[in-house]
């Protein structure tokens, strides 16, 4: 699950939805293969490192489709706020990003989910499960890969909110910016 050396994933929520969540749907396979199925039900946020793919303090894996959202210590509770995701190229819509938020008891942590999902087509799904049932017994013991979502879970910090945009200085962009003070100075 460890990306090669130099390499980063940072996707968009485009990319999420078109290139991972759509080909597990349509059961392609996906390359890389990165991203595990994991049932994040049973596990509390801060378990997830080693289970899921962690890139910085984000972690992202494949989940089934529940309204059940316990763990042993809390739960997930929607924040009421759904996105769509839509295409950059066509602006088609492609998929809803779902925000929730983890409590302990009553009180709200800083943990938040995003959960990614393909737009409802349970009908046309349906539709196509009842005739190839009908053909074929194989295909009814294929799992349904409509029901699956992907979820990015991180750590929220008030401190990350106010001045941290994930970019880090290097020396040199330092100096550069340090020269910026060298207007107010008169040179001979």
């Amino acid at each position: 699950m460890n990306l090669p050396p130099g390499f980063r994933f940072f996707p968009t929520d485009e990319e999420l939805v078109v290139h991972f969540l759509h080909r597990r749907a349509s059961l392609l396979p996906c390359h890389p293969d990165v991203i595990p199925d994991l049932d994040l039900y049973p596990y509390d946020p801060w378990d997830l490192p080693g289970k899921a793919l962690g890139e910085g303090r984000q972690w992202y894996f494949y989940s089934r489709k529940t309204q059940e959202r316990v763990t042993s210590n809390g739960y997930w509770e929607s924040m009421g706020i759904d996105e769509p995701v839509f295409t950059s190229s066509t602006h088609k819509k492609v998929g809803i990003k779902k925000y929730l938020t983890f409590y302990l008891g009553d009180s709200q942590t800083n943990w938040v989910m995003q959960e990614y999902s393909l737009p409802d087509s349970s009908s046309s799904a349906g539709r196509s499960s009842k005739r190839s049932s009908r053909g074929s017994t194989s295909s009814s013991h294929k799992p349904d890969y409509s029901k699956w979502v992907i979820c990015r879970v991180y750590e929220q910090n008030s401190s990350e909110e106010e001045d941290d945009d994930g970019a880090e200085l290097s020396c040199l962009d330092e100096v550069f910016l340090s020269l910026d003070d060298l207007d107010e100075v008169s040179l001979p």
